[in-house]
């Protein structure tokens, strides 16, 4: 019971605190953080003390998973080579400058563990990206980038901080042992992610019940990244690869109840991971203070100048990445040079977020000889960084992309697109209902065939704007109002016994769904 209290109240706050920020027009993760950083120093307030297990084991596996089933797999392949530059070139730059800062500052400290560091707060955080640049409102094709960044960037950190550790603690570490590293992790993270795939793609295909297609969509992202964890493989490498391809070839392997009930449940299990994961990151820094035990003139020079090389080394290579490679007559030839807004706001949008916090956490507790090293210090610097990129950044993100005025996704040419793509469904539609008119009466024919028709037209009425109320707008304000009244009349009848419970229950599921329809159509 005692147990189970602190969770529900992180939940409750969480809620509240996401609420608000929709409720304001702000920014859930930076007022999460805010949150819990004030709450940290509320006497009384239950604290947690974060384990990196379970954010890197428990909670990341299945934020992972479901940011992958929603990445597109073509706009992933179309963006490969910023989505590498970003998510292996940056980072390693990001770790070296870092640790060469941190090792210059404390020359006593071998560059290993300096080195560790820079991996630690290399990489920006898949939840902060994902949950800041969508709410933002950036650019498709950025917002595809910073998603594919966040996706592959975390395994590149962590290889590199399992190497950086391994020295750290005095093991053998030569360009032999890095390779083989490497390869045990991404090579078999990647065969590992489609081997899964391959195996919950058929169970998934074999399974026509929605809950239990919900119930195998849970245990994936965990049976995924336990089995690479097991064989000393990258278990994020893993999950990401799999969530891509089951996420590409979803709608051939789920029925339309179980799409619709498998994407309810992992909109509310991100939701309430996301808001857990914001507010825990501001819990933290009561606990992270406790331990420090440094100058203060030696405490802020050291976090500027981590922080500084952080904010730096971001714009430094993204620059040079963005425009060096169209040197190459190939790349020319295939990319638009792009405006240099694109790679401002993709510097600027680099948050970190828990799995920087969990990976500091886990660094070791002594060097290879046996003596200690200032991992109170390294804990806060990481802290700070998140801080400052999530809070700082983060919060300032929607100012700068206005200030850019980045050139936005033209909405009527999507119009456009979906509507010509609408009408050869529907043209498909209608010679598929020709070839079977013969088996059904031929009023039923004539009802669908409207009804095709009718959706053809509601695709091309989107393109007339919003001057005026279009007939599919006037349908659905009526329609809804109809709904409203047959609720009633149902409710009205089991108040008085006329129809048991379960004809109630019934009747509103068949209702919501025809007004969940009309809501998505009225988008």
């Amino acid at each position: 019971m005692e147990s189970l209290f602190p969770v529900v109240v992180f939940l409750a706050i969480a809620t509240l605190g996401a609420a608000l920020a929709r409720r304001f027009g702000l920014l859930a993760p930076i007022v999460l953080v805010v949150l819990g950083l004030a709450l940290s120093f509320v006497p009384g307030f239950p604290q947690v003390e974060l384990d990196p297990e379970l954010v890197l084991v428990g909670i990341l596996p299945p934020l992972l998973y479901v940011a992958a089933l929603e990445t597109s797999v073509p706009a992933f392949k179309t963006n490969i080579r910023p989505i590498l530059l970003l998510a292996v070139g940056l980072v390693l730059f990001t770790a070296f400058v870092v640790g060469f800062v941190l090792h210059l500052l404390l020359p006593q400290l071998p560059f290993a563990i300096c080195l560790a560091l820079g991996a630690v707060v290399a990489p920006p955080d898949a939840v902060a990206a994902t949950a800041v640049a969508r709410r933002v409102g950036l650019p498709r094709r950025v917002v595809t980038i910073l998603e594919g960044e966040s996706l592959v960037n975390d395994a590149t950190a962590l290889v590199l901080l399992r190497v950086a550790t391994l020295a750290t603690i005095g093991s053998a570490v030569g360009t032999t042992e890095v390779a083989v590293e490497v390869l045990r992790a991404t090579g078999g993270g990647i065969l590992i992610g489609a081997l899964g795939a391959l195996v919950f793609g058929f169970l998934h295909r074999r399974i026509t019940d929605p809950l239990l297609d919900n119930a195998l969509s849970l245990i994936i992202p965990f049976a995924v990244v336990f089995t690479a964890e097991h064989l000393h493989a990258s278990g994020v490498v893993a999950v990401v690869v799999t969530g891509l391809v089951l996420g590409h070839k979803l709608p051939q392997l789920l029925s339309a109840a179980s799409r619709l009930q498998v994407g309810a449940f992992w909109r509310l299990v991100r939701f309430l991971l996301e808001g857990l994961v914001f507010l825990l990151v501001g819990l933290q820094l009561r606990e992270v203070l406790r331990d420090l035990d440094e100058p203060v003139g030696s405490l802020v020079l050291t976090t500027f100048a981590v922080l500084a090389a952080v904010f730096l080394t971001r714009f430094v290579w993204l620059f040079p990445a963005t425009y060096l490679a169209r040197l190459v007559p190939r790349v020319r030839r295939r990319d638009v040079r792009p405006s240099p807004k694109f790679p401002i706001i993709i510097g600027w949008a680099g948050m970190r977020g828990v799995v920087t916090l969990a990976a500091a956490l886990a660094l070791p507790l002594t060097l290879a000889d046996g003596e200690p090293y200032p991992r109170a210090l390294f804990i806060w610097l990481a802290f700070a960084v998140i801080v400052f990129t999530l809070v700082g950044q983060g919060a300032t993100l929607p100012l700068v992309a206005r200030r850019l005025k980045l050139p936005q996704d033209d909405p009527v040419q999507d119009a456009l697109s979906a509507a010509g793509v609408q009408q050869q469904a529907s043209r498909a539609a209608r010679e598929r209902l020709d070839e079977l008119a013969d088996s059904a009466p031929e009023a039923v024919v004539d009802r669908l065939r409207r009804a095709s028709e009718d959706r053809t037209n509601m695709a091309w009425e989107r393109l007339g704007g919003a001057e005026r109320e279009t007939p599919s707008q006037a349908y659905g304000r009526l329609r809804q109002e109809m709904i409203d009244a047959e609720r009633e009349v149902f409710r009205a009848a089991r108040d008085s016994g006329r129809i048991p419970e379960e004809v109630l229950v019934q009747a509103y599921r068949d209702l919501d769904l025809e007004e969940s329809l009309l809501r998505e159509v009225e988008k």
